[in-house]
């Protein structure tokens, strides 16, 4: 099997469902010869052309309103923001219309659009390009929401995307998109709402999202020369969420950390911690559930400060430490 990387990996989803289907289309601010701004659409143009690979005006209102009408009337555009902080502008279309439309025309409109965007920090873009909002989206009914956290998962979850006649949000972690992993060559689909257990374990577990995956792992990995052998859970999609596996995890090991780089107030953590203390798991659990997730600060410019304000390896490592003594 071929290693590439998650960037390669979303090219690779998009240009073979674009072969396949020729009502698939890109669109977005600066997506034709110069790629994007990470470089995703990178010589898309010269295949599909300009037709198909659309640059648009720096309008994320106009760009999301020409995706959803366009998804209204048959087509399955692929909306491409330059960052996920720009959701704010395009928010009217995504909320208002997008999540709505099937619902109101009593599912006679379908609107098959993915909105795909680079989140959260690490690469010193500071406040305004570094937030991770998903909680937003995820929060709003009629929405899908995915965040893949490997290149494998973020093939086959955007091929699945794709062909999902509900808009799907697509959340992609800028300093994932070097890491590279196998991917097979050909098509396949990964189901939306099916979780993946990264790491198997019996004393605690972490359900991580996105760059806390790799964190937790590498908790996960420093915690087992302890003695401490930690599972490690990745929803891959937030909406729908696969509750089974996070609970069957749960009922084995009676310990959970929820790790999300999102501000930990009102993040996604309390819902999964919330799903769990509804459930009849609650009375399998050794420990107060724990969430560890952003600082309540806007993201900073300095690197160090920038490091402190999401949850770090040792921060996991801690918290597991602590969860086992409780």
């Amino acid at each position: 099997m071929r290693n590439i990387t998650y960037v390669e990996a979303i090219r690779e989803a998009m240009s073979q469902e674009m072969r396949a289907n020729q009502d698939v289309f890109i669109l977005g601010e600066d997506i034709g010869i110069y790629g994007g701004a990470f470089g995703v659409t990178n010589g898309m143009i010269e295949e599909f052309g300009p037709e198909r690979v659309r640059n648009t005006p720096i309008s994320e209102a106009a760009i999301s309103g020409c995706a959803v009408g366009a998804a209204m009337t048959g087509m399955r555009p692929i909306l491409e923001l330059q960052f996920s902080d720009f959701i704010t502008i395009a928010m009217d279309n995504i909320v208002n219309q997008a999540a709505k439309m099937r619902y109101m025309f009593g599912g006679k409109a379908n609107v098959p659009v993915v909105i795909r965007t680079p989140g959260g920090s690490g690469a010193g873009f500071a406040a305004q390009h570094s937030q991770s909002l998903e909680a937003w989206m995820a929060h709003i009914p009629g929405l899908k929401v995915v965040q893949p956290s490997t290149p494998y998962d973020a093939k086959g979850l955007l091929k699945a995307a794709i062909n999902d006649d509900n808009p799907v949000m697509f959340y992609e972690h800028k300093m994932l998109y070097g890491v590279r992993g196998d991917v097979p060559e050909e098509t396949y689909e990964i189901p939306l709402g099916k979780a993946d257990i990264k790491k198997e374990g019996t004393d605690v577990t972490i359900v991580a999202t996105s760059m806390m995956v790799h964190k937790s792992l590498e908790a996960a990995k420093l915690l087992e020369e302890e003695g401490i052998s930690v599972e490690v859970i990745d929803p891959r999609t937030l909406v729908p969420l696969d509750k089974e596996t996070i609970l069957h995890s749960v009922r084995k090991t009676g310990r959970v950390i929820v790790v999300y780089e999102a501000v930990k107030r009102g993040g996604y953590g309390a819902e999964i911690a919330s799903m769990i203390g509804e459930s009849d798991v609650f009375d399998y659990l050794d420990a107060p559930i724990m969430r560890l997730g952003g600082r309540a600060v806007p993201m900073p410019y300095n690197a160090f400060l920038e490091q402190k304000a999401v949850p770090q390896v040792e921060d996991i490592v801690q918290a597991c430490k602590t969860i086992m003594n409780k």
